[in-house]
């Protein structure tokens, strides 16, 4: 109980912090949006309308990823601030359980980034998203589980740099190429073969694929149970290294 009222407590001061900054919360909210209005009509004229099927049930669930990508995966820049500042070294002599101080992090990301597919997934609907209310739903869990993974893993990444200047190459090296390995903006059925079978060894490939089938409606499918059994090892794997390294860095 210690653990879930401290993290708690410290979501509370970072979703107060983001609220209060309503530059951020504008582009965190016309983000997605334009990504949308600029991508998705493109992509309707290259992958044509087919009975039960649509293009933006292709893109969509990618755009949604995407999304985790470059929304809760930059998010160790947050933490660079309070590093800078020295928050960090204040807490040691804080009551406050050092899990906490990564999973109320990672849930204020977690939140911001559902908000932020919800809007995205309204306005799709407006452009001619046709999706099963419970493939959505069932979507929102995977992207739920990409940002606690993807934030943990940047916090990790904050935390690791010898300096902070780092951060922001390193995240751009390694997020663009697991954006285009993962079929976000177009299937990776149009690949070429050595491309196709690169992609495989980029995780998100597996969760794209299997958003993609909920949105079609189809459940039991190999996809789907890849995308489970990926998001989950993500989550597991991401926090628990996550955490050995804010509760070292805070000891």
């Amino acid at each position: 109980m210690q653990i879930i009222n401290d993290s708690l407590l410290i979501f509370r001061r970072y979703m107060d912090t983001t609220l209060k900054s309503k530059m951020s919360v504008a582009i965190g909210m016309v983000q997605p949006v334009l990504y949308l209005l600029l991508f998705g009509p493109m992509l309707e004229k290259a992958l044509p309308d087919t009975p039960g099927h649509n293009a933006w049930q292709e893109y969509v669930p990618g755009l949604l990823v995407q999304l985790g990508l470059f929304g809760a995966g930059y998010a160790g820049f947050n933490l660079i601030p309070d590093m800078r500042a020295g928050v960090i070294e204040r807490m040691r002599v804080t009551p406050v359980s050092r899990l906490a101080l990564l999973l109320g992090r990672v849930m204020r990301d977690a939140v911001v980034m559902l908000i932020q597919a919800a809007l995205l997934t309204v306005v799709s609907v407006a452009f001619g998203l046709r999706a099963p209310v419970l493939g959505v739903v069932a979507g929102f869990v995977l992207v739920l589980a990409l940002a606690i993974s993807l934030a943990s893993l940047s916090y990790l990444l904050a935390l690791s740099l010898p300096t902070e200047y780092l951060f922001a190459p390193v995240i751009n090296t390694v997020v663009l190429p697991l954006m285009l390995l993962s079929g976000i903006l177009l299937p990776m059925t149009f690949a070429p073969g050595w491309l196709s079978v690169l992609s495989r060894l980029s995780p998100f490939r597996y969760i794209v694929d299997g958003m993609r089938d909920l949105f079609l409606g189809h459940y039991a499918t190999g996809s789907v149970l890849g995308a489970v059994i990926v998001a989950f090892a993500l989550v597991i794997g991401s926090l628990a290294l996550g955490t050995r390294k804010f509760v070292k860095a805070n000891s």
